[in-house]
């Protein structure tokens, strides 16, 4: 039987950012000699077209240049949504979740970025200039949320996760999160030996935090005119968005950071500043050849069935809700001897709190 330091040990062996990709950069050469006419050419040759193009729509020239640049924006954003409208309609419902798969793997190796966030933006599922437009409360904004997953996969909302967490809740996960961003989680699992049906067996999951900047405060404009306002500067009074990655330990020790996660858990925080709550989305990885809408436990059609996920998702409060600073409780110190004593951590002490709790989370 593998030892508990041995364990600990040789998961912080493990490689973690192993992944580099080389970039192929192409294309032809410009003509150094090529004569290319100026801006200052240009507007000379046509100032007659576009002084009478101005005079036409009641415009100044400057007035109608602004203008000008003002609707090809909108062509090229409007554009934009229609090429990425198509693209989503000819990629395969294997592929969109393979690729899916693939981008939140590159996430879980990653770390947290200082550019932008590697997740999708909470954009991607709410109008949130429509959705700030008119006042809000928590509780209406939860239901919308839980709605929309709900509407997921055929109506059955299967392969995801959702809720609401109080920011302040949020902020105390994350300030744990922080010290200790990975640890390891059992989950039960059906016996396949009739004589052993006492003890339950249980499988390790390897739980990965990744923190990454806070989004700024969403706005009630609308994405057109936000073209044309200058970004938001200074520090976010949201805390962190951060994602939960969770694999199976036996996979992650073989394959490292090219493991898949099977569960990826984000929480959203652009709402935590305006309306004190934090949305939580999990996804199911789906196997190959997934079909939206059918039963992941029966038809085998996800990695985890929705029961497995939701136990991950608990272990989650379970061991980074702590009641304040300093806190104790069995929780908190096993998480805290895993990074802090591993010599002293014993897996078989892990697994009897988890059963020890199961019915009360």
């Amino acid at each position: 039987m593998i030892s508990s330091l041995y364990l600990r040990r040789s998961l912080l062996s493990l490689p973690r950012h192993p992944i580099s990709s080389k970039s192929v950069l192409g294309g032809a050469r410009l003509l150094q000699n090529q004569a290319q006419p100026t801006t200052a050419e240009i507007e000379s040759k046509y100032r007659d077209k576009i002084a009478r193009a101005a005079q036409q729509k009641g415009l100044s020239v400057e007035e109608l240049k602004v203008k000008a640049k003002e609707d090809r924006a909108k062509e090229l954003q409007k554009q934009k949504e229609e090429f990425d409208q198509k693209k989503a309609e000819r990629k395969p419902a294997s592929q969109a979740a393979a690729t899916d798969a693939s981008s939140k793997a590159d996430a879980f190796t990653s770390g947290a970025r200082k550019d932008s966030s590697p997740v999708k933006p909470l954009s991607s599922f709410f109008n949130l200039p429509r959705l700030l437009a008119t006042p809000h409360t928590p509780e209406q904004i939860t239901a919308l949320w839980s709605a929309y997953h709900a509407s997921k996969s055929n109506g059955t909302g299967r392969g995801y996760l959702y809720a609401a967490i109080p920011v302040d809740k949020y902020k105390r996960m994350l300030q744990i999160a922080r010290k200790h961003p990975s640890f390891i989680v059992p989950i039960p699992r059906a016996s396949s030996d009739p004589d052993q049906l006492e003890e339950i067996p249980h499988e390790f999951f390897y739980l990965q935090w990744d923190l990454h900047e806070p989004p700024h405060v969403p706005s009630a404009k609308s994405q057109v005119d936000q073209l044309f306002e200058p970004r938001p500067t200074g520090e976010s009074p949201n805390p962190n968005l951060s994602t939960v990655l969770l694999t199976p330990l036996q996979e992650y020790k073989l394959r490292g950071s090219f493991a898949t996660p099977y569960l990826v858990v984000t929480h959203y925080t652009d709402l935590a500043h305006s309306h004190g709550i934090v949305l939580l989305r999990g996804e199911i990885t789906p196997s190959s050849g997934a079909v939206p809408g059918a039963d992941p436990a029966d038809g085998g059609r996800f990695l985890l069935s929705q029961l497995d996920a939701q136990a991950l998702a608990l272990s989650i409060q379970r061991f980074y809700l702590w009641g304040g600073e300093g806190a104790e409780g069995k929780g908190p110190e096993l998480l805290k001897k895993f990074y802090e004593r591993p010599e002293s951590f014993k897996w078989e002490e892990l697994l009897e709190y988890v059963k020890s709790t199961s019915a009360t989370v």
